[in-house]
């Protein structure tokens, strides 16, 4: 989970950086709006640019193995000079993690995880110690044109993710009827008319359109900041042991919840199908992971969101394993594990 900056001493180092410091692309969206697969336009895509990409966790990243130079603990090299690093802890640690490289580095890209409010990200770069290493360009946000209803906005991260963006992509518009994309256009200019708003298939957007657009006015948000300032120096004056973090998780105050479910034994194959067609949650949002149906069948990559789910065929890396995440609100773990454990075969790998 990305935590709220502090105060922090600047890190000894000789940054060559740009003037007006290295600039930053928050890119945030509800779950399953496509922000995974637009990194992976970007790194693929960004030509003679130097990208650099912090994400929660990299893992879910599909960059052509062509383009790996190498891969350590919480890194991925890439042969077109671009890199990948996981947020472990502390977002600003991180950030430190990018600007002491010796490799020169053009523009960072941060991920946000899709119940995650961008505001206190965005002020992380508004605040020192990294304003004075970096610019905020701007907060770009995903949504999904397909799968948006107004239930997702019961969730004010969700909200503010579009109240807060500079850039606001309709993703997936070749899934939703024209006229459905334009309603919802409609209603993401009331909510804030002054973004900059594309319209995208599979994440694929012109990077110049994106990129390097100098879109974020951080004195909009100079009360917050100040405020966010106070508030971390409280918390931080009050206990000693708070080792200068300020939590913040999205997912509790939200009312979102994550379900994990792993097994050595496969699925049946009808039995899940109709688990998703009829017994699956309206409250579960999104899914994603790793499914096994039978002795010698290949790796599914499965992702959902909402309605729609995809399975992509793949080689199992080691032993043959079935694990899962769904997130959503509201959810009764016992019950969703219960009804995954019943569509599992009695098949047990050994």
């Amino acid at each position: 989970m990305i935590q709220s900056p502090v105060q922090q001493a600047l890190p000894q180092t000789d940054l060559q950086l740009p003037k007006r410091g290295l600039p930053v692309t928050i890119i945030t969206g509800f779950l399953g709006s496509g922000k995974t697969t637009l990194l992976n336009h970007i790194l693929q895509d960004c030509q003679d640019l130097k990208v650099a990409v912090l994400v929660n966790e990299f893992g879910d990243i599909d960059i052509d193995s062509q383009l790996l130079v190498s891969v350590e603990e919480d890194m991925v090299q890439l042969s077109n000079g671009c890199i990948c690093c996981t947020i472990n802890e502390d977002l600003v640690e991180a950030v430190y993690s990018i600007l002491e490289r010796n490799e020169k580095v053009d523009h960072l890209v941060i991920e946000t995880t899709g119940v995650a409010d961008p505001l206190p990200i965005a002020l992380t770069f508004a605040m020192p110690p990294l304003r004075n290493l970096t610019q905020l360009d701007s907060i770009l946000t995903l949504v999904d044109a397909e799968a948006f209803s107004p239930q997702h906005f019961e969730s004010e991260a969700a909200l503010n993710q579009v109240s807060y963006a500079d850039i606001i992509v309709l993703n997936k518009t070749d899934l939703a009827a024209p006229q459905q994309v334009d309603t919802l256009e409609a209603w993401v200019r009331e909510q804030k008319w002054e973004a900059r708003i594309l319209r995208s298939q599979n994440s694929q957007i012109p990077l110049p359109l994106i990129l390097d657009t100098n879109l974020f006015q951080s004195e909009r948000y100079a009360a917050e900041a100040k405020a966010l300032a106070e508030a971390t120096h409280d918390h931080d004056h009050h206990d000693p042991h708070s080792h200068n973090h300020h939590h913040s998780n999205h997912l509790v105050n939200d009312g979102f919840v994550s379900v994990a479910f792993e097994s050595d034994r496969p699925f049946d194959l009808d039995k899940f199908q109709d688990w998703l067609a009829d017994d699956l949650s309206e409250n579960v949002f999104r899914a994603k992971g790793f499914l096994w149906f039978g002795t010698v069948a290949p790796r599914y990559i499965f992702q959902l969101s909402g309605k729609r789910y995809t399975l992509d065929a793949d080689q199992w890396p080691a032993a043959p394993k079935t694990q899962l995440v769904l997130i959503g609100r509201e959810l009764d773990a016992p019950k969703l594990q219960h009804q995954l454990r019943g569509c599992l075969t009695s098949y047990s790998h050994q």
